[in-house]
């Protein structure tokens, strides 16, 4: 199954900003490459078997789709206010391997590239990374989570002991959907690159909640998923084919290393309409883990996933 099921779109992200003398974002430039973020619903092409057939269907050609929700722009435009903002997409047709649409799309790693862009600006700017993120958000709904999930995790920029690493991030799903902020805490060593999520707290507003309880397990699920996709997973390949074929060539996260805890804080929106939760925490999530994983280590690491190997080769540099 893993030699011929689609992967995620890879993708390529560049980020430009500039501060003001005022301690604010005075300027923002974001490019993306990637190919599509989905082949739903497509014709016979999409389906590797039919490729197979005695009388076989031609591969559909990808196509650029853009859509208020997103597509490999999704989240790439920042909900944050800025003055001067340049969101490109530059799309790649062809791809190596076949794609399709991985939970979220392309909000994934625009908001980890565009949240660990936040957090370096609010260093650069000597401020504390929640306040920063307060600064430039007018939302109060955006800032109603942003503010409980520093309030349930008793946020702090400082850190306890050498190793340890405390990082946040948040987005709204979309910029449409559920808003969500999210704390992580981490312990790294940087000998072995090992990183074990200590604890992850997070926020969500998903307007009126119908399922507290299946809002609290989307999220949880969610944040688990990113930790696995953050630390572990990447699909390998060569000339002719699909390399990452097992569990041993393709990680995940593992029982054992689950977070301490996962704490998930709705925020009760009675009346309001529904906002879909199911994939408002993979990106800010990452994000988070990325943003710990740079306080822990002194460094930050710009490609996912965030593995051993290049936290070893980070700390030593």
């Amino acid at each position: 199954e893993h030699a011929d099921e689609p992967t995620g779109a890879a993708m390529l992200i560049e980020v430009e900003a500039a501060l003001g003398g005022d301690g604010r974002i005075s300027h923002w430039a974001f490019d993306l490459w990637s190919n599509t973020h989905t082949t739903r619903p497509g014709g016979a092409g999409a389906l590797l078997a039919a490729r197979h057939l005695a009388k076989p269907f031609a591969p559909e050609p990808a196509e650029l789709s853009i859509s208020p929700s997103g597509n490999g722009d999704r989240n790439a435009v920042p909900l944050y206010t800025i003055p001067n903002t340049r969101i490109r997409w530059h799309f790649l047709p062809d791809m190596p391997v076949r794609v399709s649409a991985l939970r979220g799309l392309g909000a994934y790693a625009n908001v980890f590239a565009l949240e660990s862009m936040i957090d370096d600006l609010a260093r650069e700017a000597g401020a504390d990374p929640v306040e920063f993120r307060l600064r430039h958000l007018d939302d109060p709904r955006a800032r109603a989570v942003v503010e409980l999930a520093a309030e349930r995790s008793s946020w702090s920029a400082s850190v306890p002991a050498e190793g340890f690493g405390r990082g946040f991030a948040f987005a709204r799903y979309k910029n449409l959907a559920a808003y969500l902020a999210i704390a992580v805490d981490v312990e790294v060593n940087p000998e072995t690159g090992r990183v074990r999520v200590v604890r992850a707290v997070s926020a969500i507003d998903a307007g009126e909640a119908v399922s507290p309880d299946g809002i609290r397990n989307q999220t949880e699920g969610g944040i688990l998923q990113s930790i696995s996709w953050t630390l572990y997973e990447q699909a390998t390949f060569d000339d002719t084919r699909m390399t990452s074929t097992d569990w041993s060539s393709y990680p995940i996260l593992r029982f054992a290393s689950v977070p301490d805890s996962v704490e998930v804080h709705i925020v009760e929106q009675p009346g309001e309409p529904f906002l879909g939760a199911g994939e408002a925490a993979q990106g800010p999530t990452a994000a988070a883990l990325g943003n710990a994983v740079r306080q822990a280590i002194g460094r930050r690491i710009h490609d996912l996933p965030i593995s051993r190997e290049r936290i070893k080769a980070a700390a030593s540099a």
